[in-house]
């Protein structure tokens, strides 16, 4: 409780005590100091008691409202997603909005079938709708249309069908040809997209054509196409340059210039703009998820079936505010120019749908960045495309960026384990197994990573209903031997990562052998 000090003879207010509680105090021991007379305003239905609990009380709320303006007007205090968006519009930093998954497709017709098919954007797969979820919608993106000829492919004898692989989707939605808004002629118009989380890249700083959105104006018959930037800011006059911005729900904004930064539309311009929707780790589905053909008739006439022999990765949730201030920082230091190593792995964590990432030099002129894609897995195409064209204008004039996949090293553990007589076993395997899965986690991961026994036995033994643990393999998935790592620990190399076996003895994070104990 607060205090009142005397200074000088005066009372000194402490304005670090600002709750209900402290207010109250504070104002009843300036009672007698400033009102003799009042003996009885310890009395609750006294009125004068009950104007000064409402005081405190709004001190209280006022008090709460300071503290929170004061902590969302700093970068490393703000809790709210609006608030960091707007600290690191400053430096020039948006948030990413969620991306999407990338896996590619085979696709098998039968054997008599000699028919050449073209699949054109947004052409859909889907994976198959269940009572706890609805399926996920993969879509054919790339610009030119894709040309299978099946009567050049040869039927397989054992199956009797013909084979294409190599249908490269994305998981997400295509919206075409949205109607904006008309345009009104005056600076700094503003027109939202209709449909939440819509899939945005960052735009190369030097304007080139965006891929994500395609943005039209018309009027009188002439169309006019728009370049996305990141800022307005290096735009000439007459200029058709836009920008987009995101807030805290997801909702994008397409902004337009002033005439003297980027110029504005037309008056009476019709503007509609095509992007896609979508992303999330939902889009990670697993080997022969996506089977069916959700909008491709031309496929389903011809009675094709398609399938994804392997998993669909790459897709991640936005970016949540703890990363946006860690990695801002390191983004901003950059200059968004890639020269250093450190450069080249923030700039490519910032780009959507990166787990992690290493740089290393592998010739005078090159640079090899090692990727692991959010959740794990593979890199896509899609994802490599994209970061190559993100790296374009960011590296040095002559220097060559490549893309490779990291190596996933499997770690294989038995456990041997003995459980108490009031527990069910079943439950208490699972336990240990979430535990050691937990240890591998992507998330909690890294390149050349020390793996320790001591914390599978740590985990293991801390699970309740567990006697004892005796591990009897712990090793890499390259390693037959020996069943235990020399001094309990498995070494990784610079480009190697951790990660749970896909056998599956071993998938659910280790292999258990239950004991019973004697005379139970």
């Amino acid at each position: 409780m607060v205090e009142i000090a005397q200074v000088n003879g005066q009372p000194v207010i402490d304005y670090m005590a600002r709750d209900y509680e402290s207010l109250l105090q504070a104002m009843r021991d300036q009672i007698p100091r400033k009102l003799a007379q009042w003996t009885d305003f310890t009395d609750e239905a006294d009125f004068g008691n009950v104007l000064l609990q409402l005081f405190a009380h709004i001190g209280d709320i006022l008090s709460y409202y300071q503290d929170r303006v004061a902590n969302e007007s700093f970068l490393s205090t703000a809790r709210t997603r609006r608030s960091v968006i707007d600290h690191l519009r400053l430096i020039g930093y948006e948030l990413d909005t969620a991306a999407p998954a990338a896996t590619e497709l085979t696709v098998s017709v039968p054997g008599s079938v000699a028919s050449v098919v073209t699949i054109a954007k947004g052409d859909a797969f889907a994976t198959r709708s269940r009572k706890d979820r609805p399926g996920v919608r993969f879509e054919y993106t790339g610009e030119a249309p894709l040309t299978i000829d099946f009567g050049a492919l040869t039927a397989d004898a054992a199956t009797g069908r013909k084979t294409f692989g190599g249908l490269p989707v994305q998981e997400g939605r295509l919206i075409a040809d949205e109607v904006l808004g008309i345009s009104d002629g005056t600076p700094d118009q503003r027109f939202p997209l209709a449909r939440p989380r819509a899939v945005l890249g960052r735009p190369a700083a030097t304007g080139t054509a965006d891929t994500d959105v395609l943005l039209l104006t018309s009027l009188s018959g002439t169309v006019d196409r728009w370049t996305r930037r990141e800022s307005l800011a290096f735009s000439q006059a007459g200029q058709n340059d836009y920008v987009i911005e995101v807030d805290e729900n997801d909702r994008a904004t397409v902004v337009f210039g002033d005439g003297a930064f980027g110029s504005v539309p037309r008056q009476g311009a019709r503007i509609t703009a095509t992007y896609r929707v979508g992303g999330g780790s939902a889009g990670n589905v697993a080997a022969a998820a996506v089977d069916t053909i959700a909008d491709a008739p031309q496929l389903a006439l011809l009675g094709a079936q398609i399938t994804n022999p392997l998993p669909a990765t790459g897709g991640a949730e936005r970016e949540d505010i703890a990363h946006a201030v860690r990695q801002a920082p390191a983004v901003f230091r950059s200059l968004r120019r890639a020269v250093t190593a450190p450069d080249f792995e923030a700039l490519a964590l910032s780009h959507k749908g990166v787990g992690k990432v290493r740089a290393a030099a592998t010739g005078w002129n090159e640079i090899t960045l090692y990727v692991a894609p959010e959740g794990g897995g593979k890199v896509s195409d899609v994802l490599a495309a994209g970061l190559t064209g993100y790296f374009e204008d960011k590296r040095m004039l002559s220097q060559i960026v490549e893309i490779a996949d990291v190596d996933y090293v499997p770690v294989f553990v038995t456990a041997e384990i003995a459980v108490q007589s009031f527990h069910v076993p079943a439950d208490v395997v699972a336990a240990v197994q979430r535990a050691a899965a937990d240890l591998l986690a992507f998330d909690r991961v890294d390149f050349q990573q020390s793996v320790y026994l001591s914390r599978f036995y740590e985990d293991s033994q801390s699970v309740p209903g567990v006697v004892f643990v005796n591990i009897t393999e712990f090793r890499r998935g390259d390693r037959p031997l020996p069943a235990v790592e020399p001094h309990g620990t498995i070494t990784l190399g610079p480009n190697e990562v951790p990660v749970v076996p896909t056998d599956a003895d071993y998938a659910s994070g280790l292999k258990v052998v239950l004991i019973e104990q004697a005379g139970g």
